[in-house]
């Protein structure tokens, strides 16, 4: 495999993270009031996942430094 091949197989692989990472951050974002003059956001679903969002980035962000130093 030449280098240029290695290259983008390594963009690929970041890419791929990064995209996982952003996606997931947002989907189990918890609601947050942008303005005391917008309602309220509704109450966020407990769920055991909802325990895991403040590890979540902690192990995404590692992934992805780890992918990036290869």
């Amino acid at each position: 495999m030449d280098i240029i091949s290695q290259l983008q197989e390594q963009v690929n692989s970041i890419a791929f993270l990064a995209f996982n990472t952003f996606g997931t951050l947002q989907r189990d974002a918890p609601p947050v009031r942008l303005s005391p003059n917008y309602p309220e956001p509704p109450p966020a679903n407990a769920t055991d996942d909802a325990t895991n969002f403040t590890e979540q980035p902690k192990i995404m962000s590692a992934a992805i430094v780890r992918a990036a130093k290869q």
